[in-house]
């Protein structure tokens, strides 16, 4: 595999980057995945009617 890096070898070249942009993308996500659930299930409860 060519790098672009002539100081890194292969290996480092794979390695993720240390500022963990992919692990902020996916708690972002999934926050935001909850945040609907939640918002979905406050809406379903709001519009039931009150049982007598």
């Amino acid at each position: 595999m060519e790098t672009y890096d002539p100081h890194k070898s292969t290996t480092e070249v794979r390695q993720a980057n240390p500022r963990k942009m992919n692990m902020r993308v996916l708690l972002m996500s999934m926050l935001g995945i909850i945040v609907l659930f939640v918002i979905v299930y406050l809406i379903y409860t709001l519009a039931q009617p009150n049982p007598t």
